[in-house]
C-alpha cells in the first residue's frame, strides 16, 4: 500500500469494522482523499496486523466481534503511538470517553458523514506528524522540554509517549502560562473544532497529568480553575 505521492498528510489507514457497508464507504472516502487503504473486520487480525506492519494511522470500530474495540485500542497503545481515530454509536458516551482515556486520538459518532472522518484522518495524520504547527520551537518549563520542531517531548531527561492530541496539548498550555484557558477554548485552538463534545479535553488533560504531574491528583503544574477551565503554572514559578 502505497500513499498518494507529495501529499504530506496522506498516509496508509487501516480500517476495522465489521459492517461491510461501512467499512466500503469508509474506504472509498478515504481513498479518493489520496489515503492507502486496507481493511479488517476482525479485532485480533486487525491488531496482529497493526503490530506486525503499523500503518499511519488506524480508523477502529468498538463494537467488534472476538476482541472489542477497546481492548483492541488498550493492547495497540500500549505498544505503539500509531494514531487511532474510533468509531463509535452515538449514544455511546462511556465507550467514548473508556477510548479517550486508554489513547484514541479522535473519534466520529454513527451515523457519521464520511467526508466529515476524511477531514479528522487528515488533520490527526498532520498533527502526528507534527506539521501545521504554529509556533514552534523549543518550549521548557523546568526539567519538561518539548521541542514542537522534533515533535518530542520529555521530562527530567526521560522522553514522554504523547499521543499527538497530548502533544498540541502540552504545547499550548507552554505557550500560553498563567492563562486561565476554557475548555470550549481548548477545543477550538488544540482539536481545530468549533464546536464538539468538551468531555474530550477533560479526559485529555487528565492523562496529560499522569505523565507530567509528580502526584496526579494534586496537579501543580496543570491546575483546575474550578467552574472556567485549566491553567497552566509552570514550575519554574
Amino acid at each position: 500500500m502505497t500513499a498518494a505521492s507529495g501529499d504530506a498528510a496522506a498516509g496508509r489507514v487501516l480500517v476495522v469494522d465489521d459492517d461491510p457497508t461501512v467499512a466500503e464507504v469508509v474506504a472509498r472516502y478515504l481513498t479518493r482523499d489520496g489515503h492507502a487503504v486496507e481493511c479488517l473486520a476482525d479485532g485480533r487480525r486487525a491488531l496482529a496486523r497493526a503490530l506486525a506492519d503499523p500503518p499511519d494511522l488506524v480508523v477502529l470500530d468498538l463494537m467488534l466481534p472476538g476482541l472489542g474495540g477497546l481492548e483492541v485500542c488498550r493492547r495497540l497503545r500500549a505498544a505503539s503511538a500509531v494514531p487511532i481515530v474510533m468509531l463509535t454509536a452515538l449514544g455511546a458516551e462511556t465507550d467514548r470517553l473508556a477510548g479517550l482515556e486508554i489513547g484514541a486520538d479522535d473519534y466520529v459518532t454513527k451515523p457519521f458523514s464520511p467526508r466529515e472522518l476524511a477531514l479528522r484522518v487528515r488533520s490527526v495524520l498532520r498533527r502526528a506528524r507534527g506539521g501545521v504547527r504554529p509556533g514552534g520551537g523549543r518550549l521548557r518549563d523546568g526539567g519538561l522540554v518539548l521541542d514542537a520542531g522534533a515533535h518530542e517531548a520529555a521530562l527530567d531527561g526521560v522522553p514522554l509517549a504523547l499521543t499527538a492530541r497530548e502533544f498540541d496539548l502540552l504545547a499550548h498550555l507552554l505557550r500560553h502560562p498563567r492563562r486561565v484557558l476554557t475548555r470550549e477554548e481548548l477545543l477550538e485552538r488544540v482539536w481545530g473544532w468549533s464546536f464538539g463534545d468538551t468531555s474530550t479535553v477533560t479526559v485529555h488533560v487528565r492523562r496529560l497529568r499522569e505523565k507530567i504531574e509528580a502526584d496526579p491528583a494534586a496537579p501543580r503544574r496543570l491546575v483546575t480553575v474550578w467552574g472556567v477551565g485549566y491553567r497552566y503554572e509552570p514550575a519554574d514559578a
